[in-house]
């Protein structure tokens, strides 16, 4: 007697939205069990409010068809004759069971438990039902799939599934529009997918139905992937930088006018992305920490692939980028001039030192409601580099304060107070420090390749100290011109690979690494408004600037081993840590992909294989 299936009085066909795999999948909702909540300390892993059992009958084909991140949809108490509403859940583990196994116990005579090992070896081989059942666990994505009039709609929340009704897998056609409608709406019809990056804006393919030879391509808005800030997280092997490469490429060669400016500290995107560097329609700079003679030292200062160290192609490639003139070197400012910020900053840590005299405190007060009015009245933020104009009027504000109060001659206020005008020293260096080679890169020059028609930028510098100071300054700069103008086109992403230079906690910070932890954290706070985007990428993000990684909205996560790091991308990110846990089993190239904007549904956690940014650069060799 066949079992009666309680959707049809929907009137859809289940085939059109949900697939049992040429009826092998046939599976019912065992139990809906809240989880237990224990939170050991601030930054204890986050977990689904549900965890969902499901019964699956045996067949020996299911664990090769059955992978864990497909999505169960299961009738829950909001369905009515004319709507059919599903509770979707995301499968977390799968793992089969044999009622003998079971029942064996490690208290039994031995060679009874060996026998019943040996006999259920053939067991598995078979569809005995009776004997053997497929477990499913599966977290609530709080989202339900609403079918009404063969139209389909997702509304965001937990609704109660309706426990021991049909648990059902969504096909790949609805996998794809799930995932993929809503970008694709926005980007020019793409015939056939394909792993070339000149061809296809995909990122890579999605980790379900993996056997069918057609895989389901994983697309994302890029507008909304910058604009909104993405994080790279995962261990050392695990694909970090082929992935970033990867994204780069495709936003440069899928968008119209998007800038890229990378702070590479490790010295190996001016290999990663040659393809692009020699391509004569994007325009591009690399900038070096010191000048190269030839293509031979520009060829060494660049970290490669094993596999590719001795490859006289890549040689030749760096030729091709020399010869378009792509390649200068950054040549920092002996004198640079202070900002607003700097002076405010200067007479903080005077008045910590002043605490104990209320009149040197007093004068201090005095000298900074001047530069905060100064700032307001003239329509000033306090990144801008300061004017001769301010700097006469501070100094007769200064002084004046310090004999007001009576300030010592002798202390470090009186000294600070009196010495303003030397500044205006630094305007005269400045002017006469800007350098005649056509090969050099001045902070200058910088600005005006970003807001020129340059639309990559590598800036390949190892020196930390270097590297920070110029994140500071250009994220800074170009922060308050996008302010002053109110301009937020082009979109121009800042990439900080190796984050852990450039965003360290505050707490185990100080000096230049504190102001450029701060700096990049502005940047994202405040960049989305103007068109600013940011990508973190690293290795290790235990010890980071957490209030940085809240502004993140993308983020892609890869093998982390280290548990407390698994904690706080889950504390971070609200990422149910059963899902996480996944990411061990991970090969390089594969990812943990989720998004609150950039992806075709809000906040799921997806698991991809990311295209491998390798294989663009074999087939450029190959030309």
């Amino acid at each position: 007697m066949s079992e009666p299936d309680n959707n049809n009085k929907f009137g859809f066909d289940i085939q059109d939205y949900f697939t049992d795999f040429g009826g092998k999948f046939k599976a019912r909702l065992a139990a809906v069990i809240p989880t237990q909540f224990r939170a050991e300390s601030a930054l204890a892993p986050t977990s689904a409010k549900y965890n969902c059992k499901a019964k699956v009958e045996y067949d020996k084909e299911l664990m090769r068809l059955v992978e864990e991140g497909m999505l169960l949809a299961v009738r829950n108490f909001k369905s009515r004759d004319d709507v059919a509403r599903f509770t979707l859940l995301e499968i977390t583990r799968i793992w089969p069971e044999h009622f003998g196994l079971r029942g064996l116990s490690d208290g039994s005579y031995y060679p009874l438990q060996f026998e019943i090992i040996d006999q259920s070896v053939s067991d598995w081989e078979s569809d005995d039902k009776a004997t053997m059942l497929v477990q499913i666990n599966s977290i609530p994505i709080n989202y339900d799939l609403v079918i009404k009039n063969d139209e389909i709609s997702y509304v965001k929340g937990f609704t109660y599934p309706i426990i021991a009704e049909k648990a059902h897998i969504l096909n790949r056609d609805l996998i794809n529009r799930m995932y993929n409608g809503k970008i694709l709406e926005n980007i020019p019809a793409i015939v056939e997918t394909s792993a070339e990056a000149r061809k296809d804006p995909r990122l890579g393919t999605i980790k379900m139905f993996e056997l069918d030879e057609a895989k389901i391509p994983i697309y994302v808005s890029f507008e909304d992937l910058i604009r909104y800030h993405f994080g790279i997280f995962a261990f050392t092997g695990g694909g970090k930088s082929n992935l970033l490469s990867n994204v780069l490429r495709r936003i440069l060669l899928h968008t119209k006018d998007t800038k890229v400016i990378i702070f590479d500290i490790s010295c190996e995107y001016s290999f990663l992305l040659m393809d692009l560097f020699t391509d004569p329609d994007i325009p591009s700079k690399i900038l070096l920490e010191s000048r190269v003679a030839d293509v031979g030292q520009f060829y060494a200062s660049v970290v490669k692939p094993r596999e590719f160290e001795k490859d006289q192609r890549v040689l030749d490639a760096f030729r091709k980028i020399m010869n378009l003139e792509r390649v200068a070197f950054y040549s920092k400012r002996r004198v640079r001039i202070p900002t607003y910020s700097q002076c405010l900053g200067e007479i903080e840590v005077l008045r910590k030192d002043s605490l104990g005299k209320p009149h040197y405190v007093n004068a201090l007060d005095d000298i900074t409601a001047f530069i905060l009015s100064y700032v307001e009245e003239n329509n000033l933020y306090d990144t801008m580099p300061v004017s001769r104009e301010f700097i006469d009027e501070l100094d007769q504000i200064a002084q004046r304060a310090v004999q007001q109060y009576n300030v010592h001659d002798k202390s470090g206020v009186y000294a600070w107070a009196t010495t303003r005008q030397n500044i205006l020293r630094q305007f005269e260096e400045c002017e006469d420090d800007d350098s005649p080679q056509t090969d050099c890169v001045t902070d200058d020059v910088l600005i005006q390749l970003i807001e020129g028609d340059t639309r990559l930028i590598c800036i390949s510098i190892s020196d930390a100290a270097d590297i920070k100071d110029l994140v500071i300054y250009l994220t800074g700069a170009i922060l308050q011109r996008r302010k002053r103008r109110f301009k937020v086109k082009p979109e121009i992403l800042f990439v900080f690979d190796e984050a852990q230079e450039f965003i360290p906690d505050f707490a185990g910070s100080s000096g230049i690494d504190k102001v450029c932890s701060r700096a990049v954290e502005r940047l994202l706070r405040q960049g989305r408004k103007y068109g600013l985007g940011g990508c973190i990428a690293t290795q290790r993000i235990a010890h980071l600037n957490t209030n940085a990684l809240q502004q993140l909205h993308t983020y892609f996560v890869g093998t982390l081993p280290r548990p407390y790091d698994r904690s706080l991308i889950s504390n971070t990110f609200m990422i149910d840590r059963s899902i996480l846990e996944k990411t061990l089993e991970f090969a390089p190239g594969e990812w943990l992909l989720s998004s609150y904007i950039a992806t075709g549904i809000e906040n799921v956690p997806i698991f991809v294989s990311a295209d491998n940014s390798e294989n663009e650069l074999v087939r450029y060799l190959s030309q």
